[in-house]
């Protein structure tokens, strides 16, 4: 196996897992604050977790992409050799 691949693949999962934390918090407060206009009050606790448990999911997939793309720019995988 090529060793470009393999440091491919151990960036992104440590890029993917760094950006984890900050974005699932982004991604909770923008939902959090859409869905409280929307229902023009302030939520409950069960629907606070709900939307943190979305938000979690959505940035999981949300940073293994970001990064396997910015590792794909980086790496030259797939480019000109």
């Amino acid at each position: 196996m090529d060793p470009k691949i393999i440091w491919f693949v151990v960036w992104t999962g440590v890029l993917a897992a760094m950006l984890f934390y900050p974005v699932s918090k982004l991604v909770w407060v923008l939902s959090v604050r859409r869905m409280e206009k929307k229902l023009n009050r302030k939520l409950d606790d069960g629907q606070i977790n709900g939307q943190l448990q979305r938000a979690r999911f959505v940035s999981f997939f949300l940073c293994i992409m970001f990064a396997a793309l910015f590792n794909y720019n980086v790496f030259g995988i797939g480019g000109p050799k």
